[in-house]
């Protein structure tokens, strides 16, 4: 199974990833030029500490009365010293040193310029003719304490500067992508029944040209499906004139004859005229259902349509419908006459295919919940996927068009509600029911 992600997620963590890595390379760069102008830094205050110090000592040692040997400049007061030198003489005699000095860091014989070993850097300087000479010695410790310290100064506003930059991308990515999330929305937003072509004069170019396809694609659709519709419009209105006029000279004509056979033939043909009729209602039913729109502008209470609906049934079978009302009022966005339609198919749905000598229940419940169950012949599963179809009968020896839970299907796809259907029907062994809850609210409540 694939996994999608989120556009936003994916460019915030990978724009954040970025800006960090780029960050740390900056330091990174940033810590080589600081380490190699320190290195020169420290080169120049070695040099400078040498010129200066040297013509204090060879006055020192030119000065004395006599001959003392080695010499240890005394100190102030204790301290940790990052310079040490020592003063000596062309042979590696050792005339004067610092008091922290230590003459085995340095070589047997004193060199002028820059040197180095595995644990210092030390500079030389002659004096009187190459005779004396200075040499100051760093550790090279102190210069990689230096370079650290200096590299996690860098370093550490990069802790408060990752999370205020990842809700910053965040914040521009989403603010970016404002438009897009409008625009899904509003799609997200419209019944299942409207085609009108979506607005892109608000959106990022990169989704223009892909939204210009969807509304090419919406377009012909809403043209195929107008073409649809308005064909099997036009042909059930046509259908129905010349069938009023074919039953009423058939009526005549068995009025008329006295030979039972044609009058028996008659009686058949009228019965295929009437079902042809009631054929024609339905693709009429149909066309309204996916033509027009499902919702009104303002609420409906649809427990009184439904009570009308069901006492015009009683009419017709008599003691078989149970209506049971939990709730004096369910109001409603769904438009009146679709309710009507759709509570029609349900009933005489469930009066046609479901057992004759077995009640049919109807109940609506104050959160808008309606079922419609009758007892009978369970239908399987494959046969209940596809209920929903045109044309589609559970029990082809029953009559009836096929149509009427497509119509249910078409209403409650355009008030963007889902048509359950059970066999067998809840609590019972046998049987089948349709459920829908037929609340629809305003979307901003």
């Amino acid at each position: 199974m694939i996994t999608k992600t989120s556009l936003q997620k994916t460019l915030g963590i990978w724009l954040t990833l970025g800006v960090t890595l780029l960050w740390l390379v900056g330091v990174i760069a940033s810590g080589v030029i600081a380490r190699h102008e320190m290195n020169e830094v420290f080169d120049s205050a070695l040099e400078e500490t040498a010129q200066r110090i040297l013509p204090l000592a060879v006055t020192d040692i030119l000065n004395r009365e006599n001959d003392t040997g080695n010499q240890r400049a005394l100190a102030l007061k204790e301290h940790d010293e990052y310079l040490t030198y020592l003063v000596r003489d062309a042979s590696g005699t050792l005339l004067l040193q610092s008091h922290d000095a230590d003459p085995r860091i340095f070589g047997a014989k004193p060199q002028q310029g820059f040197s180095e070993t595995s644990t210092h850097r030390i500079y030389g300087e002659g004096a009187i003719s190459d005779t004396l000479y200075i040499e100051v010695a760093e550790p090279l410790a102190h210069r990689r304490e230096a370079v650290l310290d200096t590299s996690l100064a860098l370093l550490t506003p990069l802790i408060f500067l990752i999370p205020i930059s990842l809700i910053g991308v965040w914040w521009v990515i989403k603010r970016s992508l404002r438009p897009v999330v409008r625009l899904q929305q509003s799609i997200e937003s419209r019944g299942g029944s409207d085609l009108s072509l979506v607005a892109v004069d608000r959106l990022p170019k990169e989704f223009e040209p892909t939204m210009v396809a969807v509304n090419r694609l919406l377009e012909r659709l809403r043209r195929a499906l107008e073409t649809e519709r308005s064909f099997t419009a036009n042909s059930a209105h046509e259908l129905r004139t010349p069938l009023a006029t074919a039953l009423a000279k058939l009526q005549r004509l068995k009025t008329e004859t006295r030979d039972a056979g044609v009058k028996a033939r008659a009686g058949e043909i009228e019965e295929s005229l009437r079902t042809l009729s009631r054929l024609s209602e339905k693709l009429l039913e149909l066309a309204k259902a996916e033509g027009a729109s499902a919702l009104s502008e303002n609420y409906n209470d649809l427990t009184p349509i439904l009570q009308m609906i069901v006492k015009d049934y009683e009419r017709e079978a008599p003691g078989r419908l149970r209506l049971d009302l939990t709730d004096s009022s369910v109001m409603s966005l769904l438009d009146p006459d679709a309710f009507a339609i759709l509570a029609r198919n349900l009933i005489e749905n469930a009066l046609r295919h479901g057992a004759a000598n077995r009640p049919v229940s109807i109940s609506l419940t104050g959160e808008g919940t309606l079922r419609v169950a009758n007892a009978g012949e369970i239908v399987p599963p494959e046969k209940l996927a596809m209920l929903r179809n045109r044309f589609v009968r559970s029990d082809k020896k029953t009559l009836g068009s096929g149509i009427g839970l497509a119509i249910v299907e078409a209403i409650a796809s355009g008030a963007g509600k889902d048509l359950k259907l059970r066999s067998p029907a809840p609590g019972q062994n046998d049987g089948f029911e349709a459920e829908l809850n037929i609340v629809v609210v305003h979307r901003d409540r």
